[in-house]
């Protein structure tokens, strides 16, 4: 029997188990000025890719907090080689109007040389020191839905009455569905891929009884956490399901996830943010350890904008 081949070796553990990086660049825009980045109009440049879910929560809050106008954007090839995440001129994707960068590793190295990790999305760029102010998603989704308030509406998506339940919530989803997908899907042994599977599935199951008695997982607006998990769900059953693995259900067998997930891809603006072409061509493609073949499945139909009946919550 061949030895399984890790997609990152460098993250895995000696069972098998899958142990994201953390993340390396945590420096904040502070609406005070407290940090040396202040929040300006045209001074900060997103780097991502519409196949990233983590990626996709900065994409969903800049759109929605409406700074699309102060803070640029420019997306990646879906595809990922040994070079790793590149700017070209492909169909939604596109060169770096910023620096001229050919790969995302140049800006890594623009702002540490001694950086040897590996090279992730989301990127938040800083047009004016010419250096990476945060790659952690987490991060830079906080400081769009706390710091710019000036440059784009008010729309409050951490509520001080709330903030540390969704942290809490946030913590377990982050554990259990955002990365237990990957836990799952890049184990290289059967003991850890089953742990993450199960463990995946049991919050699942918990999510969709919590939604059988809210609209969202807070109550009649979404926030943070909503968002942070929309990600997950809307790719799981075009990659995640298949791809990793984590097939036990389909987010279109559970009968309150399904029509949640159709509530926010419904949202204003949220499904031009959407693109599975992206999403199903990374992950079939660029992890040919996984799926040597390289080929796209065609399917499944998803119509996301289908009625949910969400409302009458």
């Amino acid at each position: 029997m061949k030895p399984s081949i890790a997609q990152f070796p460098d993250e895995q553990s000696a069972d098998g188990a899958f142990l994201r990086q953390p993340d390396r660049f945590r420096d904040w825009v502070t609406a005070d000025g407290r940090s040396g980045y202040p929040p300006e109009s045209g001074r900060y440049h997103l780097y991502v890719s519409w196949a990233c879910p983590w990626a996709h929560r900065t994409i969903i809050v800049r759109k929605l907090k409406a700074l699309e106008s102060a803070i640029g954007m420019t997306v990646v090839d879906p595809i990922r080689d040994d070079r790793g995440w590149a700017f070209r001129d492909v169909p939604g994707a596109s060169p770096d109007p910023v620096n001229g960068f050919r790969y995302l590793s140049e800006a890594y190295m623009a702002t540490d040389a001694a950086y040897h990790g590996r090279v992730t999305v989301p990127v938040m760029w800083d047009i004016n020191t010419k250096r990476i102010v945060s790659n952690s998603d987490d991060d830079i989704m906080r400081m769009f839905e706390t710091e710019f308030d000036a440059f784009g509406n008010d729309l409050d998506l951490y509520p001080a009455a709330h903030r540390a339940e969704i942290d809490a919530l946030n913590t377990l989803i982050y554990e259990t569905v955002n990365d237990g997908v990957y836990r799952a899907g890049f184990a290289t042994a059967q003991r850890p891929y089953e742990q993450a599977a199960s463990r995946l599935f049991e919050v699942l199951d918990a999510l969709d009884d919590r939604l059988s008695e809210r609209r969202y997982l807070f109550g009649s607006k979404p926030l943070e956490t909503d968002w942070r998990l929309f990600v997950t769900l809307v790719r799981f059953d075009a990659v995640y399901y298949g791809h990793f693995k984590c097939n036990l259900r389909r987010i279109a067998d559970y009968p309150n996830l399904s029509g949640y997930l159709r509530d926010l891809y419904q949202i204003d603006g949220v499904a031009q943010t959407v693109n599975f072409d992206h999403i199903k061509r990374h992950y079939y493609v660029t992890h040919d350890d996984i799926n040597p073949t390289r080929i796209v499945p065609i399917g499944p139909i998803l119509d996301l904008s289908a009625p949910h009946g969400r409302e009458k919550m």
